[in-house]
């Protein structure tokens, strides 16, 4: 029996739309639902189907940070995202469906935008409300597209399958969520925030992290909601077997995640680091300001030469200009103090590479100065924001209405060299690139000698006391699970914390405060599987679920039956 087709769990809903989902009559042009014998009655059962699934696509941006322990919220909006998905008749009623709960998600989960481009930006309001709203909806295209897929792929009953309806229905709609997903991290540079497994870093599934990633712990996830429904839906009226078994899978599915997380996949390495993360709680909106830069280098000058430890880290663009503009003062004392006190600091500030012309190809850079070495460490960031560090083509009037003070940068490699901290190699990052699972793991696989400890450096500051600032702390959390290496996090504003390798947060500074965060930080080694495969697993088997559910598909439409 394919989903939806039980007549006492989908009583209530027939009576909404005043025929069966089964009823063979043809199906109406006009809509991706049920036919109605009023067209008005029609219009309003799609309404009310498509305002359903937008408000539990919003219900969806409960489950992650700040809730505590949202994992188990999540599996219940899954259950109902599949059975709301699994209502409608027609391609377009799927893809209105998927669309209307990213919609609901995506408009209500970074909504912390429009801080950013109006209170920061200095866009009108009106203008920063609309471009959230068509983020949202450019967003929402990625679960439209999953649903679409899925719809596709079911197999209808009595059809030749190498799953029954139910399980194939179930495995199809995990393959189509996870692509979707992943297409959404990877297009035009991606966008993988509330991807669907970072509400599970406290949740039942975290343990399938290291194996398979963000993306393969969304599949997990949606295996297991389609699973719950499809069991839900057969408990009354049936044999024991048609709902156990999907109920006994999932069942196992969340008990394997919860004994995975038991599960230690590095060693420690080397010798525990002190290390202390610095908060310097710059206001926005007078970092670039000339007072403001003066405040913020004689402040992290402070900061840094407070008390000494084996490695100090700063936000990201702690010195808010180029390296070279810096005030010799600034350079002088830290030197003193990193020679002095055997102290190791990695700061922020604007790398360029000087050439007889003067300074070309400006970064967004971490420096770091180690005890007795003339050289410097540099880490270039990689990932660039759109609009904030690359202006996407055609969208430079975009940019000029609001006040984005560093303008186009320059890209650094896609894998650099660790920074070294008493024989611990350390892996920085800066502001969103701990968002990209699969960067981080390239970086990792591709270094001599795999970095032990992960060190994000971010400023945050754009975004004010929203929820962006829990949801960065997570997707960091979700980095530390895959790889399984410490997260230290240097913020300005906050979330500055210590992450240990199994994702808990050990330590945190509060927010919107001046100070220094101090810890000691183990570095391990070893590889986790989603260190050596990356994305690849979950891909190929989403790819090859699909490309079965889509071969079935077409046989259906060719009217191929069971021999």
């Amino acid at each position: 029996m394919s989903p939806g087709q039980h007549p006492r769990t989908s009583f209530l809903y027939r009576q909404m739309v005043d025929k069966p989902i089964a009823d063979p009559a043809p199906r109406a042009a006009s809509s991706g639902f049920p036919p109605l014998q009023h067209a008005s009655r029609s219009r309003r059962a799609t309404v009310l189907h498509l305002t359903l699934a937008g408000t539990i696509g919003a219900l969806n941006t409960l489950a992650f940070a700040p809730t505590p322990h949202g994992g188990w919220l999540e599996l219940a909006i899954f259950a109902c995202a599949f059975w709301l998905v699994s209502r409608t008749r027609t391609l377009r009623g799927a893809l209105l469906t998927g669309g209307a709960f990213g919609f609901g998600q995506f408009v209500s989960g970074v909504w912390w935008l429009y801080v950013s481009m109006h209170f920061y930006g200095d866009m009108p309001a009106l203008m920063a409300g609309a471009a959230v709203v068509l983020l949202s909806l450019y967003l929402a295209l990625y679960p439209a597209f999953s649903a679409g897929l899925w719809h596709l792929c079911r197999a209808p009953r009595g059809q030749c399958a190498i799953f029954t309806p139910s399980w194939h229905a179930s495995v199809a709609f995990a393959c189509a969520w996870a692509l979707g997903e992943w297409l959404r991290g990877t297009v035009f540079t991606g966008f993988p925030w509330l991807a669907s497994g970072y509400a599970q870093v406290d949740g039942p599934l975290a343990g399938f992290a290291p194996l398979v990633g963000v993306y393969g712990v969304g599949w997990v996830l949606a295996l297991v909601g389609a699973l719950i429904i499809q069991a839900a839906m057969r408990m009354s009226g049936a044999r024991v077997a048609t709902w156990l078994a999907p109920a006994a899978v999932a069942a196992g599915l969340l008990a394997c995640g919860m004994l995975l997380a038991r599960v230690t996949w590095t060693q420690p390495s080397g010798p525990a680091l002190s290390v202390r993360l610095l908060q310097g709680n710059v206001e926005q909106s007078m970092k670039f300001d000339p007072v403001g830069m003066h405040h913020a280098i004689a402040l992290y000058q402070q900061l840094i030469t407070e008390k000494p430890a084996d490695l100090v880290v700063t936000p990201e663009t702690a010195i808010p200009l180029p390296l070279y503009e810096a005030p010799p003062e600034f350079g002088t004392a830290v030197r003193r103090f990193v020679d002095a006190t055997h102290t190791s600091v990695l700061f922020g500030a604007v790398g360029a590479t000087m050439t007889e012309n003067g300074p070309k190809d400006l970064t967004n850079a971490l420096y770091g100065i180690t005890p007795g070495s003339p050289v410097l460490y540099r880490y270039d960031k990689h990932h660039l924001v759109p609009f904030g560090e690359f202006i996407p083509w055609g969208f430079r009037w975009f940019v000029d209405m609001m006040k984005m003070p560093l303008g186009d940068f320059s890209r650094g490699g896609s894998i650099q060299p660790p920074f070294i901290v008493h024989g611990q190699p350390i892996a920085p990052n800066i502001c969103y690139e701990d968002i990209f699972g699969e960067a981080l793991a390239r970086t990792l696989r591709g270094q001599s000698e795999p970095a032990s400890v992960l060190v994000n450096s971010t400023n945050l500051g754009w975004f004010g006391n929203t929820i962006a600032l829990d949801q960065h702390l997570q997707m960091a959390r979700m980095r530390a699970l895959e790889t399984g290496r410490p997260m230290l996090r240097a913020t300005n504003t906050g979330a500055t914390a210590m992450i240990d390798a199994h994702g808990s947060v050990k330590a945190q500074l509060r927010r919107f405060t001046v100070g220094a965060l101090d810890v000691r930080v183990q570095g391990r080694s070893g590889m986790t599987p989603y260190l050596i495969a990356g994305n690849i697993t979950v891909l190929v088997i989403s790819l090859v679920g699909l490309a079965i559910g889509l071969g079935m598909g077409h046989r259906s439409s060719a009217g191929r039956a069971c021999e």
